[in-house]
């Protein structure tokens, strides 16, 4: 027998989805994913998330949103969908070799933020390396920050964080920016911006915190030491949607498209996005919350008029 719902992935999207489509009676299944929890398990503190005057951590976060969704009796596998067939209902997903079949289907699967990939990196993340100004650049008041990156969102991190910031450097490996000439060109008029043009991060420095950076120049070879309290990293974020390619519409860099009308609704009728999945412009906590209610709200809508 099809489920009525399942959803794959989890994060605030997918978590306040469950949440809306448990108390819908809809009795939702959830693949939340082997690493479960989006984003946010990557953060430290949480001070915009509303409800929370005293900030959370991102874990502790989505572990109550998860005791939440529980609560209404969603059920949660941590497992990763394998395969899904959405060219006619019920629609099919795979976990291995176990076939599911679902009335319909709310993805939910979020972007994951494009890394650099060097020493220090992954164990100074949430600890003066972020990905994300809109979260973190609170906690960079008055001190010098690193930007890295040379397109749209670096530019816009980098113009964000003189909000707070004594200084900011953006570290870019051209010597011309990949963003649209007026974001350029606010960047480069901004009195608290330098710019360190044909160089690369090579490594990020500090115990427990950020302390510096390790910067290599392109052209020259040379090699310098920049001390800094805080790396954003903006080279984009990949949106987690491999699993949907040839079955739902994606925009040029693998968003999944929504029908336009205000929906949650993607290309194929029965199947919704909520999250980052399909968001590359907000891409908030509290901005995927509110469309993982909209998906469940919508789904519930459309299984009604079936």
């Amino acid at each position: 027998m099809a489920e009525k719902v399942i959803i794959i992935g989890s994060g605030p999207a997918g978590l306040t989805a469950a949440i809306y489509a448990a108390r819908a009676d809809l009795d939702p299944l959830m693949f939340e994913g082997s690493q479960a929890g989006g984003q946010l398990m990557l953060t430290t503190e949480v001070e915009n998330y509303p409800g929370f005057p005293d900030g959370i951590l991102g874990p502790d976060l989505m572990d109550q949103m998860r005791k939440q969704a529980e609560r209404f009796e969603t059920r949660i596998q941590t497992v990763d969908v394998t395969r899904v067939d959405f060219s006619s209902r019920p629609f099919r997903v795979w976990v291995g070799a176990d076939e599911y079949q679902a009335e319909s289907v709310i993805i939910s699967t979020g972007a994951s933020a494009r890394w650099l990939g060097i020493p220090g990196e992954e164990r100074l993340r949430g600890r003066g390396v972020s990905a994300c100004a809109t979260c973190d650049g609170f906690f960079f008041r008055d001190r010098s920050i690193v930007v890295v990156g040379g397109g749209d969102t670096a530019m816009e991190e980098a113009m964000f964080l003189t909000k707070f910031a004594s200084k900011v450097t953006i570290i870019h490996r051209r010597e011309e920016f990949r963003a649209s000439a007026i974001m350029a060109q606010r960047a480069l008029q901004h009195p608290k911006i330098e710019v360190m043009w044909n160089s690369v991060v090579e490594e990020m420095l500090g115990d427990d915190e950020v302390t510096g950076v390790t910067v290599r120049n392109v052209k020259t070879e040379v090699v310098s030491g920049i001390e800094t309290e805080g790396v954003f990293v903006a080279i984009g974020h990949t949106p987690n949607t491999e699993l949907f390619q040839g079955q739902l519409e994606m925009n040029e860099v693998g968003y999944l498209t929504l029908r336009g009308d205000g929906s949650t609704g993607t290309s194929v009728d029965g199947v919704f996005a909520a999250g980052d999945v399909a968001d590359s412009m907000y891409r908030q906590a509290v901005t995927a919350a509110g469309t993982g209610c909209q998906a469940a709200i919508d789904a519930e809508r459309w299984l009604d008029q079936e």
